[in-house]
């Protein structure tokens, strides 16, 4: 059976997408372009309206090429309106959050995957079968919790991944041992809430003790952290990650917004004044770390004074990169129920000029690090790699993939490899 996986949103995503390829190649199935698939698979995102559309105009695009193909859906779109997605042309079956780790068993016997039953990964892991460039990817992402039980008032996620629950710290390094074992050079550790790692648990482990174990693996593999709320990037998570070679020089704490009325409506738990001790706390240990943040702009109440102050602070912030996220309505939140709302066109010109901040801050780091020696990893056909602090570079040979390089930075978006 060909298959193909298409995937919308985070980074947890992106990692649940891979588990479901490990599972399906180790049950025969074969990857093909999805107008040759006999089944795809589309992991939705929900955190915006926009994300909800694309996916229902892929999969109609995906019926419209390839007539005969089944199409099953899951991830959060699917957990928060499963009726509307089987609906769409081809859906033969919508698959809950709850049951994604399962998906492949749940289809198996519809499909004609045999062995599905004696497929033994799920749960988020790696089976081992995908060695690194297998669809096109390099860096292996890795999910070790899902779930959140925070109340930002904006957000739909925990009603669609449901409570924090965080994998055992045993079977974490287990995939961890596979993945190298594959051949994985650098893996990338994710989570709905990653700062609230092992707290369901109740052992009294916590995101440090993943970080310290991580940082205790004998092996020449690096760890990207990705993004951790700024609560939970405590001082100690910070100097662990300063001083481990295991860990690339790389933050993403979403701020989401740069005016401390408007944090404290969105149930951030933070100050703006919090926000930056962190970052000063990180340039001073890190001077050329990655710093990415996440931004909202038009949420509900924002006023032309409110997005001033957030432009001003981030303007004034050494951040590398930013996300910006237009507002959203999503029914059944907090906000969305707030007033007065934001225009879209006042949302759509105010997230221009962030974005715009977000391209100078991007550039003026990136300039920075021009004539810098810096280790990474290359990517794609070998003729680039990315760096610890998440340069992605062009470089002035062609490498093998997946090889350690060192380069000097020629430009903003060149490099010279300088073993």
């Amino acid at each position: 059976m060909k298959y193909a996986i298409l995937t919308f949103g985070c980074r947890v995503n992106q990692a649940d997408s891979l588990a479901l390829e490990d599972d399906l190649r180790a049950c025969g199935a074969s990857a093909a372009p999805p107008e040759d698939a006999d089944l795809v698979v589309v992991n939705t995102c929900s955190v915006t309206a926009s994300a909800d559309q694309a996916a229902r105009q892929t999969i109609r695009r995906v019926a419209r090429a390839n007539p005969d193909v089944r199409v099953v859906v899951t991830g959060c779109y699917a957990t928060r309106r499963p009726s509307e997605l089987a609906a769409l042309p081809n859906v033969v079956r919508v698959v809950r959050n709850d049951e994604k780790d399962t998906l492949v068993r749940l289809v198996g016997d519809d499909l004609g995957l045999t062995t599905a039953e004696r497929f033994g990964g799920g749960e988020g892991a790696c089976g081992g079968t995908l060695a690194p460039g297998v669809a096109g990817r390099t860096a292996l992402t890795l999910r070790v919790q899902t779930g959140c039980e925070e109340r930002c008032s904006y957000c739909i996620i925990p009603s669609t991944r449901g409570a924090g629950r965080s994998r055992p710290l045993v079977r974490v390094l287990t995939d961890i041992e596979r993945a190298i074992g594959a051949g994985y050079k650098e893996i990338a550790i994710t989570g709905v809430h990653l700062g609230s790692y092992g707290r369901d648990i109740g052992d009294g482990r916590t995101l440090m003790s993943l970080l310290s174990a991580l940082a205790a693996v004998d092996a020449d593999a690096l760890f990207r952290i990705s993004s951790v709320e700024p609560m939970d990037c405590t001082p100690a998570v910070v100097d662990l990650i300063a001083a481990s070679p295991r860990f690339a020089p790389h933050f993403h704490l979403p701020l989401q917004h740069g005016s401390d009325p408007m944090l404290r409506e969105m149930r951030r738990p933070y100050t703006v004044a919090y926000y930056r001790d962190l970052i000063d706390r990180i340039r001073r240990r890190l001077p050329d770390a990655a710093i990415g943040s996440d931004i909202i702009v038009g949420f509900p109440g924002e006023t032309d004074g409110h997005f001033k102050e957030m432009r001003h602070v981030l303007e004034a912030l050494p951040l590398t990169h930013l996300h910006v996220f237009p507002y959203s309505d999503r029914p059944g939140t907090e906000a969305s129920r707030r007033e007065p709302k934001v225009d879209g066109r006042t949302i759509r010109d105010r997230a221009r000029e962030i974005r715009a901040i977000g391209e100078r801050t991007a550039r003026r780091f990136r300039r920075s690090q021009i004539g810098r020696r810096l280790r990474a990893l290359t990517v794609d056909d070998g003729q680039s790699a990315v760096t610890g602090n998440y340069l992605k570079l062009r470089l002035d040979h062609q490498r093998n993939r997946n090889e350690w390089v060192h380069v000097r930075v020629e430009d903003e978006y060149d490099a010279r490899v300088d073993d």
